[in-house]
């Protein structure tokens, strides 16, 4: 028997209004001054406003940083760390989706740590534990409000670097559905994929354990039966609710077994073009499926199963392909782009993603080896 941790914060708010609860419990942390993390659309929106407002009503001071940019840079975090120690902060609260909170957490693990945050580029480089995070959600997809992730663009690479280590959890996440309704149909959708994708690829990842496949089974299952309606129904309550559920469910599943080549391919798409993550995740999702199936076509089974296919008389080669019929059918109702040739993807670039897709996987957990040729041939196969 191999030994597994199980990582996760302390604290895990769930359910409308459960913002109000989390503003109390930090009062009663006893926190004093927050660095509120967000972005320019959240802050000119008043979110950042009114959970300013919270604080304040509990004592709390707090000063904005709106510049967690989509794809965060070194130079947002730099930004974010400077505005922290002039003010003299106590902790940090990241509000809105994965942007803001791997923002967040990269100045959080900075100010304790020292150095930059490039210097934690890696599993476990850290030595002491980040700032105080509490992480507030607005989006349902990362999942990176519960996660040891972090993924900051190196701008001067054009790659974005996956910090993984136990001490960016948050101490406290916060999924209030009242603060995802009315989100964009194209945001729903590409957080929602991006949540299908951590559940598949925990589920089908060699680190794979009981806990997170039973996290990434129901992951699954909920979000097939609930995507489309959040996405054509952007104010429905019941929906947004079970979606941030879904993500985090699927975020418990992949902060545990890791994630695969769609996460290492999807990264260097992000920091090569700036193009949204869980949009990418979509377009690669069904071809690095198809590149498992050799090895994992009974685990993609049970996705089309808990993707209500109804797998009696399939082997495990055909669920496999009733797997990837399913998520396609799925990102197509949900209005993702067919290939990556519409994201503005060019094929004379595909060595130079696939060589770094292949380095970012190195701390991953795919089912299958893969070389540069056949990561290439995926991106290729993806266009």
């Amino acid at each position: 028997m191999t030994q597994t941790a199980f990582f996760i914060p302390s604290i895990n708010l769930m359910g409308a209004g459960c913002l109000a609860t989390a503003v109390n419990t930090i009062n009663e942390r006893g926190f004093k001054r927050a660095l509120i993390v967000t972005d320019a659309v959240l802050e000119k929106l008043g979110v950042a406003g009114k959970v300013t407002e919270l604080l304040d009503d509990h004592g709390v001071e707090s000063i904005v940083f709106g510049g967690a940019q989509p794809n965060p840079t070194v130079s947002n975090v730099e930004a974010g760390l400077a505005i922290l120690r002039e003010a003299e902060c106590d902790c940090v609260i990241s509000l809105g989706g994965g942007s803001p909170h791997d923002c967040a957490k990269g100045i959080a693990l900075c100010a304790t740590n020292g150095g930059v945050i490039g210097d934690y580029e890696g599993v476990d480089k850290s030595a002491h534990p980040q700032l105080p995070l509490i992480a507030i959600n607005t989006t349902a997809g990362t999942a990176s409000e519960m996660t040891r992730f972090c993924i900051i663009t190196d701008e001067s690479r054009l790659v974005k670097m996956a910090i993984v280590d136990r001490h960016v959890t948050p101490i406290m996440s916060v999924n209030d559905p009242e603060l995802m309704v009315g989100k964009p149909a194209a945001l729903t959708a590409a957080t929602g994929m991006d949540a299908l994708t951590h559940a598949i690829e925990a589920y089908v990842s060699i680190a794979a354990t009981p806990i997170t496949d039973a996290c990434a089974l129901k992951a699954v299952s909920i979000i097939a039966r609930t995507l489309r309606r959040a996405v054509a129904e952007g104010g429905d309550l019941k929906a947004r609710e079970a979606m941030s559920y879904a993500q985090f469910l699927a975020g418990m599943a992949f902060n545990n077994a890791s994630l695969g080549f769609v996460h290492a391919m999807a990264h260097q798409l992000g920091g090569f073009y700036d193009l949204p993550h869980g949009v990418c995740n979509a377009v690669l999702l069904p071809h690095v499926a198809a590149f498992n199936a050799s090895v994992a076509g009974a685990r993609l089974k049970d996705v089309a199963e808990a993707m209500g296919v109804d797998i009696a008389n399939l082997s495990d080669d055909q669920g496999a392909e009733a797997c990837i019929a399913a998520i396609r059918a799925l990102a197509a109702d949900i209005g993702i782009p067919a290939g990556l040739t519409e994201l503005g993807v060019k094929d004379g670039d595909v060595p130079i993603l696939a060589i770094n897709a292949l380095k970012d996987a190195c701390g991953l957990t795919n089912p299958r080896p893969a070389t540069q040729a056949e990561i290439e041939a995926i991106f290729r196969a993806a266009a």
